[in-house]
């Protein structure tokens, strides 16, 4: 496949923005930061205390965590249509809408207001993960990587946050849901808070809805399978691990509030780990060496997790919490991917809505093969060989060859339109 060079936009390719309208979306991606796994991460530390007071079986067990990566792979792929009919922003305002109605009927104790809640919530969310990336580009288009940096540290933030306080804060409030409704809050703020980037927005006739390509061909192209394959295995990867790893430490034998201090530290480790990685990997001819420490470090984190005591739990939390760091390298280079925010928003629906699917099988194997064997060997040493995948993905996306992103961490585009690159 033909590719030239082409470096990330500068902030001349879209129209200045008054100062107040930049600090809008400054604090308007905060806030859509902490959303983005407090609601995963919360019900992970709740989902012990969630089956003993509902009382649900295995398989609905191992169908709540599902139900995230389910909904981002379903609603995820519906992302580039609709930023193409309502334009990035509104599509963000009307999922922000959905995540906090969903996080809040999740409050109501009931075992199908938490399913209903969490579909739509998490199908709420699966819209903004996929129009971030779009959202950046457009607003910060000179400054990709500080910015992802900024949402990917406050969303690891709010994650971490709430892994630890949602077990006391439930335990206060008498109810794990209620525990786990307030988070809804949260998501209420971040819907707020992003109503005056969207009136702004709205209100400025320069900017129009964006267009729309295509995701699909794109899977057809070398860029387009290494970036949907890193996704998949480091979404698969991390989902199995935010799903499990509190409730797992539980059954080895430690109390939920200590998982979820250790759940809390794999989460704390994670913001560092994502600067450092983004910090690394943007230098020139940089790119490799950090997808390899992340990718690496994921792989001894889960032999550790395999290997070790639970006494020496918070061992496998810091080697995991660095290997997670990999989100946000990832998102950045799919921020510079992609000529203009049509193409970008193509190329982040296919990832996202992609692996997503793909990854479902983390969260939910894990929990089946534990129903079935009874221990978590099994599903750990499966997890171990998805790392050593992983590896050899890393590898491949970080080539100078590899049609979408050097190893200079600089992105480069097709020469022919985005549906019809020919596949290598």
């Amino acid at each position: 496949m033909a590719t030239t060079s082409s470096a990330p936009p500068t902030a001349a390719t879209y129209p200045t923005k008054p100062r107040t309208a930049v600090v809008a979306g400054v604090i308007a991606l905060v806030l859509i930061g902490l959303n983005l796994r407090a609601g995963i991460t919360g019900a992970s530390a709740l989902l012990h205390d969630l089956q003993q007071v509902l009382g649900y079986g295995p398989l609905v067990a191992s169908l709540i965590p599902s139900i995230p990566t389910l909904c981002f792979a379903v609603a995820g792929a519906a992302t580039s249509w609709l930023t193409g009919k309502l334009g990035v922003e509104k599509a963000i305002l009307l999922s922000l809408g959905m995540l906090a109605a969903g996080l809040l009927v999740r409050g109501i104790p009931t075992t199908g207001m938490l399913v209903v809640g969490t579909v739509v919530g998490m199908s709420g969310l699966a819209v903004c993960n996929v129009s971030m990336p779009s959202f950046i580009r457009e607003h910060f288009a000179a400054r990709t990587s500080l910015m992802t940096a900024v949402y990917t540290v406050t969303m690891t933030s709010g994650a971490t946050v709430m892994a630890v306080l949602v077990v006391p804060l439930s335990q206060v409030l008498g109810s794990p849901s209620a525990g786990l409704g307030t988070i809804g809050i949260l998501a209420l703020s971040a819907f707020l808070g992003f109503l005056p980037v969207t009136l702004h927005a709205h209100r400025n006739t320069a900017r129009k809805a964006a267009g729309h390509i295509s995701p699909w061909p794109l899977l057809r192209t070398k860029k387009g399978l290494l970036l949907t394959g890193i996704f998949t295995l480091q979404a698969l990867l991390a989902y199995a691990l935010l799903s499990w790893f509190p409730y797992m430490l539980t059954t080895m034998g430690l109390s939920p509030a200590d998982s979820a201090v250790m759940f809390g530290i794999m989460q704390l480790v994670s913001v560092p780990a994502g600067m450092v990685l983004i910090a690394i990997g943007s230098r020139p001819r940089m790119l490799r060496p950090a997808v390899y420490l992340a990718t690496l470090t994921m792989t001894a984190g889960i032999a550790a997790l395999l290997l070790l005591p639970v006494p020496l739990a918070v061992i496998p939390a810091v080697l995991l919490g660095f290997g997670l760091g990999i989100f946000p390298l990832v998102m950045v280079i799919i921020s510079r991917s992609g000529r203009n925010t049509a193409e970008t928003t193509a190329l982040s629906t296919l990832a996202q809505s992609t692996g997503y699917l793909l990854a479902t099988v983390g969260p939910f194997g894990m929990g089946l093969l534990h129903s079935a064997t009874g221990s978590w060997t099994l599903p750990l040493a499966l997890l171990l060989v998805i790392a050593l995948v992983q590896i050899v993905v890393a590898h491949l996306l970080s080539s100078g060859r590899a049609g979408g992103v050097s190893a200079s961490g600089a992105s480069t585009a097709g020469t022919s339109s985005a549906g019809t690159d020919a596949a290598e």
